[in-house]
């Protein structure tokens, strides 16, 4: 009996982890392609930013696939917020803080739009959603007449561009990735540790305290060790901390709150989860409207990052935040999923690209990997899916 706990246990974590060792063997295999170049602290930074747009479009993904649905207006969206920031920043002259919140507003409508008709009028989530890519799009191009709109002021690509020693604040400390990296460490440790009594309390199988110690020192090692890497270029970057705080809240609403649960519900058995008394059409409209909102996130610093708003920005971006959220391990079903394993996949995706230019492999070659990664990761998940 005690050996077949053992058996569940490491197939369960084996499961659980399998991205994140499979993160490890890409970015240790390219390491040595590159001939080191891949995990210098420059190009960490780089792509860090280069792939920030698309973790946040990741973000906000995974709950429109968790409901059983997808999106993919989100990449036309991200194009539209640069035209409109442009519009409003480089060609009116509107303050930087207002131009962002009306952004954010108008991510938001999107959102509400696309939600009204699929949550409310049933018109399916792939029909709405191919309409926005195409009316977003036109609308992008109507806006910008075609042109480039650059640049923008220093004040708006801060967060994008920017790193903590930018701060006026944080200028002063000399160690203030450093701090920050002590600082999440404990905080990890702390929710870990939390977590795993927890689970003691409530009779969970929760394996050896070896493990667990183990585990926590991990944990402690790779906070540390990332900022101290960080700091060897030019610090910690803001995108980084946003990056940061965006996933520890959607994975806390995702997994501690009854929205979350609904979402997962939705998307494991609609019937019973209407049956259950569950307003599952409100479910389904906030998700979207919160896709939408982290479109508008996306395309602010996306337009922030490149410092120009472009009528072809955002250009396949719904595809790779898809991919992000099925290789992290969703299930194109729904139901399965989680933030962190988005991200995971998202940074899968941003390695592979980068370390293939590095190596200077061509953009044909490029998306034919990416396109097999994809196929094997959902291939991977029904396998898993199949056995239990």
């Amino acid at each position: 009996m005690n050996n077949l706990m053992k058996s569940s246990i490491f197939s369960v974590a084996v499961h659980k982890y399998a991205m994140f060792i499979a993160l490890i063997f890409i970015a240790v295999l390219f390491q040595i392609l590159t001939d080191g170049v891949l995990l210098a602290p420059m190009n960490i930074s780089k792509l860090v930013m280069q792939n920030s747009y698309i973790l946040i479009l990741a973000i906000g993904m995974l709950p429109c696939i968790l409901t059983g649905d997808i999106d993919l207006s989100v990449g036309s969206v991200v194009a539209v917020i640069g035209a409109i920031a442009g519009t409003m920043i480089v060609v009116k002259g509107m303050p930087v803080g207002l131009a962002v919140v009306l952004c954010l507003i108008f991510g938001l409508l999107i959102g509400a739009w696309q939600g009204f008709w699929i949550a409310f009028m049933r018109v399916p989530a792939f029909i709405v959603t191919l309409a926005g890519m195409l009316l977003f799009r036109g609308m992008t191009m109507v806006i910008l007449d075609g042109n480039t709109l650059s640049p923008f002021p220093e004040s708006y690509q801060f967060v994008a561009q920017k790193f903590l020693v930018d701060i006026p604040l944080f200028a002063s400390f000399p160690y203030s990735t450093i701090l920050v990296g002590v600082l999440v460490a404990a905080i990890c440790v702390y929710l870990e540790w939390h977590s795993y009594r927890q689970k003691i309390a409530y009779g969970v199988p929760t394996g050896s305290r070896g493990i667990i110690f183990v585990k926590l020192a991990l944990i402690a090692f790779i906070s540390l060790f990332a900022a101290y890497w960080f700091t060897k270029f030019k610090g910690l970057p803001l995108i980084l901390i946003l990056l940061a705080f965006l996933i520890a809240m959607y994975s806390f609403l995702c997994s501690k709150t009854v929205l979350g649960r609904h979402v997962y519900a939705l998307g494991g058995n609609e019937r019973a989860t209407l049956l259950s008394g569950i307003k599952t059409k409100w479910v389904r409209f906030i998700v979207f409207v919160n896709m939408g909102l982290m479109a508008a996130v996306a395309g602010l610093v996306f337009s922030a990052r490149l410092n120009c708003a472009a009528p072809s920005a955002g250009l396949m971006f719904e595809l790779d935040a898809i991919a992000a959220c099925y290789i992290g391990g969703a299930s194109a079903t729904g139901g399965v999923g989680t933030i962190v394993g988005a991200i995971v996949g998202g940074l899968v995706m941003g390695v592979l690209n980068n370390g293939m230019s590095i190596m200077g492999i061509g953009i044909d070659w490029q998306q034919m990997i990416k396109g097999l990664v994809l196929l094997l990761a959902v291939a991977f998940d029904i396998y898993n899916q199949s056995k239990k």
